[in-house]
């Protein structure tokens, strides 16, 4: 009976922790750039079930054991905002932007320019292009950012397009492996090999949204729960009888 509710307690565990990744899921949902998490599982196998003092074959017991998260980097739904700044990525890719925690990685293209000219993220981050900060002049106007991520304006009465720069677009062999730092930005660990982006393309006056499926996520947030519920069940049950078995061993006569 003990078996059946540290089975039970297991399982629980790994549902809370799942309950924990659908419910922030949920909660970026209208992130800009946010990418859903998913939840591991696996089996783990006890090599005995009780002591070996005990009389009997010992059979193997399996728990359920929170392996990991996994990082869903599929393309969320490109919304046109009208603001000439701002830009989504179609395709593989990241911005790199600069963070007091040092150089950071995002999908997440609403962007804007600083008191000092700077073309920053909604957090303040400094967007860094391919030549370092991508920054403009006063009298810059008529701002065009093309497919491959090339920034163009006009300056005072010009009509010649000047450059401000480029933006630095980066890919990673393995991308799964970025760890998430923020809603919307991810760090890379030293050993993940960097390189530039070259499947992508830069859509300008649009941002990319989460690409949580809000309808997928609360049908696995009701799922959990019953699930969560009916252990629990198990568990009271369980521990029910056990309460019965020793109350009616006391009642045996000596």
């Amino acid at each position: 009976m003990e078996n059946a509710v540290l089975v039970g307690l297991s399982r629980q565990v790994a549902l809370h922790r799942e309950l924990e990744v659908v419910a922030n899921n949920v909660a970026n949902l209208n992130t800009t750039g946010f990418k859903s998490d998913g939840a591991l599982f696996e089996q783990y196998l006890m090599p005995v079930a009780r002591d070996n003092g005990f009389t009997g074959a010992d059979s193997r017991l399996h728990f359920v054991q929170d392996r990991a998260t996994w990082l869903d980097l599929g393309q969320g739904p490109i919304q046109q905002t009208g603001s000439p700044l701002d830009v989504a990525l179609e395709g593989k890719g990241f911005l790199v932007v600069q963070t007091p925690r040092g150089e950071r990685y995002t999908r997440n293209g609403a962007l804007q320019i600083n008191a000092t000219g700077e073309l920053v993220t909604t957090e303040g981050y400094k967007v860094i292009g391919e030549s370092g900060p991508i920054i403009f002049q006063n009298t810059d106007h008529d701002v065009t950012i093309s497919a491959e991520g090339t920034i163009s304006v006009r300056e005072g009465n010009s009509t010649i397009d000047a450059s401000r720069g480029k933006l630095r677009v980066v890919d990673f062999d393995k991308p799964q492996q970025l760890k998430k730092d923020a809603s919307s930005t991810f760090e890379a660990d030293p050993t993940l090999q960097q390189r530039a982006a070259t499947d992508f393309r830069v859509v300008q006056g649009a941002v990319e949204k989460s690409n949580v499926q809000s309808v997928l996520e609360m049908t696995r947030m009701i799922e959990v729960s019953r699930s969560y519920t009916e252990v629990a069940n198990i568990v009271q049950q369980q521990s029910e009888l056990r309460r019965d078995v020793i109350s009616r061993l006391a009642d045996v006569p000596v």
